[in-house]
């Protein structure tokens, strides 16, 4: 796959290759595009949260039995 850029946008992407220590422009376009991947899936998991129906309440009892949980004690 080849990419056309005007001059600014490849003159912006060699100095981000260079000063964030990227080996080539494939290796900052490919991390773009998996950002912009982990991007619209988060997006997706946020609305599909937003058009559930509610859960219970959360209160300290609940944050405290994660706690137990993460130390192995149960809860």
């Amino acid at each position: 796959m080849n990419i056309s850029l005007p001059e600014t946008l490849k003159t912006f992407v060699d100095e981000q290759v260079s000063q964030r220590g990227y080996g080539t422009s494939s290796e900052y376009v490919r991390e773009l595009i998996r950002k912009d991947q982990d991007r619209q899936r988060l997006r997706g998991l946020l609305l599909a949260g937003a058009a559930s129906e509610p859960g219970s309440a959360v209160d300290g009892d609940y944050f405290e039995s994660l706690r137990a949980r993460v130390r192995g004690t149960g809860g």
